[in-house]
């Protein structure tokens, strides 16, 4: 159970692994679009106003050049139509003071600062209200141009809707700054979603009007693409399913394989045992054919022959002979017997009872019974067996306790295999919550042809036992309390090396 929890954990691990990996991918790809896209929309907005900005330099330099008259003479009356942004136009001639005499200071101030830079400069900034005054200190005339920053945008080539796009756009100077396009900025800002920020500064291309634009974006958690995920998501499912499933395919095929294996061994180990059990069934019936016969034929020597008593001899050798004929119709099958004497090598008493489990993990589910096995329980228990004969050994154990459990209700049937030591010697322990093994049954538990189930051959645990001792070990059996049976397998340890003694 343990290890099918590890192994289902591992699969959910990885779903989840690769599609956060994904997620992130798919993620990051849609964050660098949208922020190619913002700075592109960007740069275009401040392309056209740099270029609206230039403008008016342009506008108050070629005023500069004109000679002007006086009256209807003069065309800066006439910009304001021609451009709608160009709030007014004022001019100071000689010694004359600013028309404006709110600003009179601030232009005149600008007039000098635009004599000396040779440029036009900014008076009267008030981005609050989206205007500014631009100055241009000239001879025989100076001229002041009243600017309206909203009507300044080119909306018709503007590269963002301003009623729904996400982008802030402002222009800022010092503390100031005037809002072009309010974007969702401050909506996010006040929801306080998270996410992600886009920020993008530049300066205007125009000397006389220092204004940054600047623009600003956020992305929140809802703008990823939630369905790419989930698609990716879906795929990475379906693929580790399908690797799922062929795994399970495989170690179902391999299961069986080793079943297949396991029961020709147990086949060809059973011959051994039957083979055991039918010399030692038929040599007191076949003493017994052979003594009569001798004295019956000593009996016809006699001079005259007791036939009577030759009569008796032969009918004795005749119930005896069937004897033996009952003892060969016992066999189920005939099969060869293997060779003795397998290879005796190191094994770990934890593995093999592992790969047991797992080959019976069919068996115990079909049960309901979870077996109670810690393998990290203790240290690996190195025993010196044979590794198909332990294999035999522990696979006949766990059956006998899934067979035994038959009788008991599901809910309640338990199955407990430890690991351990015992002085030089490696022990396994299977305990079972069955009925247990009877008075009458504990004396022939482990000898051929005797089985306590209906339609058993009575050879499993004789075979454990005979397999046992022949690999330098015993398995025994006992009652547990307060109920069910207790079979012990002893095997002789591996002896520890020099490094092992040293630690």
């Amino acid at each position: 159970m343990k290890q099918w929890l590890r192994t289902q954990v591992g699969w959910w691990l990885a779903w989840l692994a690769l599609t956060a990996v994904g997620a992130v991918w798919l993620a990051r790809a849609e964050l660098a679009q949208l922020q190619q896209a913002f700075e592109a929309d960007v740069r275009i907005a401040h392309r056209l106003m740099s270029q609206q900005m230039v403008q008016y330099d342009a506008v108050l330099a070629t005023l500069a050049l004109l000679e002007t008259g006086s009256g209807a003479d003069r065309p800066e009356q006439r910009l304001s139509s021609v451009y709608p942004s160009i709030l007014r136009v004022q001019r100071r001639a000689g010694d004359e003071p600013w028309p404006d005499e709110k600003h009179a200071g601030a232009l005149a101030a600008a007039e000098a600062q635009s004599r000396s830079q040779r440029r036009a400069e900014l008076a009267a900034v008030d981005l609050a209200q989206g205007r500014y005054q631009l100055v241009i200190g000239a001879t025989p005339v100076s001229y002041s141009l009243e600017i309206d920053l909203a009507g300044s945008v080119p909306w018709r080539d503007w590269p963002m809707n301003p009623k729904q796009s996400p982008v802030r756009v402002s222009l800022q100077r010092g503390a100031q700054q005037f809002v072009l396009q309010p974007g969702q900025a401050a909506q996010a800002a006040e929801g306080g979603i998270g996410g992600w920020r886009f920020g993008l500064t530049k300066p205007l291309a125009s000397p006389s009007q220092p204004f940054d634009l600047v623009a600003e974006r956020r992305v929140g958690w809802a703008e990823l693409p939630w369905r790419g995920i989930a698609g990716w998501a879906a795929a990475v499912a379906l693929l580790l399913a399908g690797l799922w499933a062929a795994q399970r395919q495989r170690i179902a095929r391999r299961r069986a394989e080793e079943l297949l294996r396991l029961g020709q061994v147990a086949r060809l180990n059973a011959l051994g045992e039957l083979s055991a059990g039918l010399a030692h069934e038929l040599n007191q019936p076949l003493t017994a054919v052979l003594a009569n016969a001798q004295a019956a034929r000593r009996l016809l020597d006699d001079d005259p022959p007791e036939l009577a008593a030759a009569r008796d001899a032969m009918g004795q050798a005749v119930e005896q002979a069937r004897r033996a004929a009952g003892v060969v119709g016992r066999l189920r099958r005939v099969i060869e017997r293997p060779e003795a004497g397998g290879d005796v090598k190191p094994l770990v008493l934890q593995e093999v009872v592992r790969s047991a489990m797992h080959l019976l993990a069919p068996e115990f589910a079909q049960r309901g019974v979870a077996a109670q096995f810690d393998a990290t329980a203790q240290a690996p228990v190195r025993v010196k067996a044979e590794a198909v004969a332990l294999e035999q050994i522990v696979h006949n154990l766990l059956m006998n306790a899934l067979q035994a459990l038959d009788l008991v209700p599901v809910s309640e049937r338990r199955l407990a295999v430890s690991v351990g030591r015992n002085g030089q010697e490696g022990v396994l322990t299977v305990t079972d919550n069955g009925r247990g093994i009877s008075p009458e049954a504990m004396p022939r538990l482990f000898e051929p042809f005797f089985s306590t189930r209906e339609g058993g051959l009575g050879l499993g645990l004789s075979l454990s036992e005979t397999l046992a001792s022949g690999m330098g070990g015993s398995l025994s059996a006992a009652n547990a309390m307060p109920r069910g049976a207790r079979f012990t397998l002893l095997l002789p340890l591996v002896a520890a090396s020099s490094k092992e003694r040293e630690a």
